[in-house]
């Protein structure tokens, strides 16, 4: 593994730790070289995955495009890399539970909704705000009305 700061190869694993939904690995390193610290997550990477689009057309799955989704989503947001990092590999886990090597386009935004929700509303809106492509305010209202509901009834 390369030190993220000074490219070195040489890093030493401090702590390593199961992911809490147990498919990914989470370690602490350390450069040798320059003593910077940062963690890293190990997970299967499956090549076999497809995402069948709405019109019907299949494509590889692309964990940068999910994770670019959420980064315009969380952007300005007390949300950190591996909150993101955690909630993709969530993602990946619960939707490979569920189908074999073809998942819906529209089930990997509905994972991903469902967990932001919990994590952050105003990423949730943003994110919807794309993902369910409004048409204008007043649907943008009333998901916001639905959300608000939602939260006061916890």
């Amino acid at each position: 593994m390369r030190c993220p700061k000074c490219a070195s190869i040489e890093t030493k694993v401090l702590d390593t730790r199961t992911g809490k939904n147990e498919t990914s690995i989470r370690r602490r390193r350390e450069c040798l070289d320059c003593g910077y610290r940062f963690t890293t997550i190990e997970e299967v990477l499956r090549a076999d995955l497809q995402v069948v689009k709405r019109d019907g057309r299949r494509e590889d799955f692309d964990r940068s495009k999910v994770l670019g989704g959420l980064k315009k989503a969380v952007e300005k947001r007390p949300i950190d890399v591996m909150q993101i990092e955690m909630l993709i590999a969530d993602v990946l886990a619960s939707l490979e539970k569920e189908f074999d090597h073809e998942i819906p386009a529209h089930a990997i935004g509905e994972q991903i909704m469902l967990r932001l929700k919990h994590l952050d509303q105003i990423a949730y809106v943003r994110y919807a705000s794309v993902y369910k492509d409004f048409r204008d305010l007043a649907e943008l209202a009333q998901e916001i009305n639905e959300l608000k509901a939602a939260t006061d009834n916890v």
